[in-house]
């Protein structure tokens, strides 16, 4: 179990104003693995983002890949206290190419450093170098690419954008992104 207390920046009515004040905002989460209890919160983030995914939360085989994580432990899950399930992640941990299968955050989580947690864990636990993590995300002509803040958000992290991959099931464009681990 991982406890994080991220801050980041996002200015606020003082910087705004000019007065030199900035405003942190925080996510303390729990990063954890995923344990069975944990199926109907994958699910409700499921159901925030099948407008950018497709359809998922009725879908077996969604239902199996959550379950299968789960089971092997390379399903990850981020807590808050006052919100509950934050965010969940799906990982794909066989060297040396390591997969990020599913990582969503909560809309209300997003840009608080609760997605870098989960990354951030998943590389702790399951990658061991040389190697590389990959995701397929948003291509760049995708309504979700700006709004959800993936490309932005995995660049962040260290990733680089490479090859197109086949679209979504929602018939969006998508690209994979990598990262070198050493």
């Amino acid at each position: 179990m991982n406890c994080v207390n991220r801050r980041y920046g996002r200015a606020g009515a003082g910087a705004a104003s000019g007065s030199g004040h900035r405003v942190w905002h925080t996510a303390r989460v729990i990063v954890r693995l995923a344990q069975e209890r944990d199926f109907p919160g994958f699910l409700a983030l499921a159901a925030e983002v099948e407008h950018w995914f497709g359809p998922m939360v009725g879908e077996p085989g969604f239902h199996d890949a959550v379950n299968e994580h789960i089971r092997r432990s390379t399903a990850l899950v981020a807590e808050s206290a006052e919100s509950g399930l934050v965010g969940g992640l799906l990982f794909g941990a066989k060297a040396p190419v390591f997969h990020v299968h599913w990582l969503v955050v909560a809309e209300g989580g997003r840009g608080t450093g609760v997605g870098r947690a989960l990354m951030d864990e998943a590389s702790r636990r399951f990658v061991r170098g040389p190697g590389t993590i990959e995701v397929i995300t948003f291509g760049a002509d995708h309504p979700g690419a700006v709004t959800s803040g993936a490309r932005v958000f995995y660049e962040a992290l260290g990733f680089t954008p490479a090859e197109a991959a086949e679209p979504g099931p929602e018939g969006g464009s998508r690209q994979v992104y990598r990262r070198p681990v050493t």
